[in-house]
């Protein structure tokens, strides 16, 4: 009999869902946490002291449905400028939308902010602390004297919160955890939850709870191992502070999207999160409908029944930390899939195209892919005629059986059809598993075909991998529903049922686009942010390049397989040094095509420096006009002027060996 887990405890269970239970905080008079709905939230991109230009901006955003307006404010002339703001909107009738004040390095801009905002946000890791990358060995004596220090500058502006009936957010981020808490707890998750206690014991001892907690991070691996410590560490103390989510530079475009959905949406099928902010590197309206989209399925979810049969799971993987899930390998095709090996990609052909259109599709695609090739292509096989397409297909693409393997998905009552076309394909799916029977898996086992299973439970899965093995047949694990919260928590559950078989993750299709690209991030990001998954594939009704591209960009913002640059690039704001937008675009533009390089291209130096840690190279703005090359966490060219960082950049990369000419 296998050993019973102890509860987890930073939710409820582990295979349903439930929302973690918090107190509400009232920002003005919007309420986070409690049994308020999800709040979107967003940030304004320009300079403060253009008191217009952002009252305008903030108007956009609000029309966009943002229903906390958060504003820069790194001077005294910034914070005073905020009631100008704040008095512009009241006089539109934006009276009852919070205003907050981002305040990184100056207790001064927060004590004066703190006269027109609803909320206060202070970062931990350099309010009064210091992050130079400094190397100090802190005795307790020391390491006490330097939160007596933070507690002296601190004090003041929680009193005057508390006066005032202002919250106050306290926003670690993983790129600028102080020198202090980087030495004794490291560049981790740990650091950064201990960081924000540190302040938040401080708030306590005043008697103050109107508190809400960040933990953001550019890694969404980070980012999410992060909030479920912190979460499961208030749980020990008895603390209940809502949560406020981000995946903090996430970027633009869809690969910024991807990134934040994984973040965001595996901390919402937690039960994690009360207030929401997706960080693009675009107009900050832009980023409120995805915050919606992200945050839909959870608004107003039921709480679901806690299973309790979760006793026999022996394989549940540490959720506090990333370890790939420890599956055996098997063959099919020319790839090996599972255990240590690549998470493989399966794209299906669309119903109905002729094999004339998809050998030219699949050709093309193998010609131009360069590492991001189809692997595995799933095959509908409804009828004999399916099946002799399949037949052509395969025999003018047999110059390709070393890169490429075929998934047939069998959708027939026909036992002959299917023993038939075994003989055609490198892995089948059944579409009727109750139909497995002894004889048919013998035969199965004689034609060493690989068998996807999928059913709507992992119990169900289970049962039938296990009757597989018993006759010799080796089977890939996968679910099926449409509903994306419930299916990562099934898939949780068969993760933690299913001995080392390896697991499919199947997107159900979606919608639109759009739709389909959030719930694709969430479901396969936030399974393969656990460890958990083998293969993936997503059920659209794209063609091969753009279903096969969807797929990448997933694997790469789950850091799990990298096939082109990736940039992490900040969301801009009032202290931004430079048009971000532009300076993103144009930097892809020249070191697009470096597959692997992770480049950072942030606005200013608050988070720059700590992100920039996960990242072979950083553009930064240092000053006006001014621009500031990295090496990881390290400066190597400072005050370069920005008609010429470009070039620097590209030469910086050459030097250290990373850079390929462009085809």
């Amino acid at each position: 009999m296998a050993e019973t887990l102890a509860p987890l405890k930073y939710c409820e269970d582990l295979f349903s869902y439930r929302r973690r239970k918090t107190r509400e905080v009232m920002v003005g008079s919007v309420g986070v946490g409690g049994k308020n709905p999800i709040r979107v939230q967003s940030m304004t991109t320009t300079d403060t002291l253009k008191v217009e230009d952002t009252i305008l901006q903030s108007i956009k955003m609000i029309e966009a449905g943002c229903e906390i307006v958060r504003i820069t404010a790194p001077t005294i002339e910034d914070s005073r400028a905020l009631g100008k703001i704040r008095k512009g909107l009241d006089d539109k009738g934006f009276s009852k939308i919070p205003l907050v004040a981002d305040i990184h390095f100056s207790p001064n801009a927060a004590m004066e902010a703190a006269e027109f905002v609803e909320k206060v946000r202070i970062n931990p890791g350099n309010f009064v602390d210091t992050k130079r990358f400094a190397v100090v060995e802190y005795t307790d004596e020391e390491y006490k004297a330097e939160l007596e220090r933070i507690e002296a500058r601190f004090t003041p502006l929680v009193q005057k919160l508390k006066r005032l009936k202002r919250a106050v957010r306290i926003g670690t981020n993983h790129g600028s955890l102080s020198d202090r808490i980087m030495n004794r707890y490291g560049d981790s998750p740990l650091g950064m939850v201990e960081s924000s206690l540190e302040f938040v014991r401080i708030c306590e001892k005043n008697d103050y709870r109107d508190i809400i907690i960040s933990m953001k991070s550019s890694n969404p691996k980070v980012m999410i191992e992060a909030y479920r410590l912190l979460a499961a560490r208030m749980n020990e103390l008895g603390m209940d502070y809502p949560f406020h989510l981000g995946v903090t530079e996430a970027g633009g475009g869809e690969d910024g999207r991807i990134k934040s959905a994984i973040g965001i949406g595996s901390l919402l099928a937690d039960g994690i999160g009360d207030t929401i902010r997706v960080s693009l590197t675009e107009d900050p309206e832009y980023e409120v409908p995805v915050c919606y989209q992200l945050a839909a399925p959870f608004q107003k979810k039921p709480a679901e029944k806690v299973k309790t049969a979760n006793s026999g799971l022996s394989h549940c993987p540490d959720f506090y930390s990333y370890a790939r899930r420890a599956t055996r390998a098997f063959r099919a095709g020319p790839f090996m899939l599972g255990g240590s090996q690549l998470v493989r990609t399966v794209v299906p052909v669309a119903p109905g195209m002729t094999a004339d259109k998809i050998l030219a599709v699949l050709e093309e695609q193998l010609k131009k892919a360069k590492g991001a090739d189809p692997e595995l292509i799933e095959w509908v096989v409804s009828d004999a005629e399916d099946l002799e397409n399949l037949k052509k297909v395969r025999k003018a693409l047999s110059s390709e059986t070393s890169r490429l393997a075929f998934l047939g998905r069998f959708v027939t009552n026909s036992v002959e059809l299917v023993l038939e076309g075994a003989g055609h394909v490198d892995a089948l799916c059944w579409a009727t598993p109750g139909r497995f029977e002894p004889a048919l898996l013998n035969k199965m086992r004689d034609k060493e075909v690989r068998w996807l299973i999928e059913t709507h439970k992992a119990v169900e899965a289970v049962a039938l991998d296990e009757l597989a093995r018993e006759h010799g047949v080796l089977a890939l694990l996968g679910l099926k529903g449409a509903d994306i919260p419930a299916l990562i928590h099934e898939y949780r559950e068969l993760a933690a049922r299913a001995a080392n078989s390896p697991i499919h993750i199947r997107v159900p299709r979606a919608k639109d686009e759009v739709q389909q690209i959030l719930d694709a991030s969430v479901l396969i990001g936030s399974l393969l942010c656990d460890g958990v998954g083998d293969s993936v594939q997503i059920e659209v009704e794209l063609e091969v390049p753009r279903a096969l591209e969807l797929v990448y960009n997933i694997l790469q913002g789950a850091g799990v397989r990298a096939v082109k640059t990736e940039f992490i690039s900040c969301p801009s704001c009032g202290r931004t040094l430079f048009d971000l937008q532009s300076t993103t675009e144009r930097i892809k533009a020249q070191t697009g095509h470096l597959k692997g390089v992770r480049i950072a291209i942030m606005g200013c130096i608050v988070n720059g420096p700590g992100e920039m840690a996960d990242a072979d190279f950083g553009y930064v703005g240092g000053a006006p006009g001014k621009i500031n090359l990295y090496v990881g966490k390290d400066c190597v060219q400072k005050g370069i002027d920005s008609s010429i960082a470009d070039q620097a950049l590209i030469d910086l990369i050459k030097q250290n060996g990373k850079w390929v000419e462009p085809a």
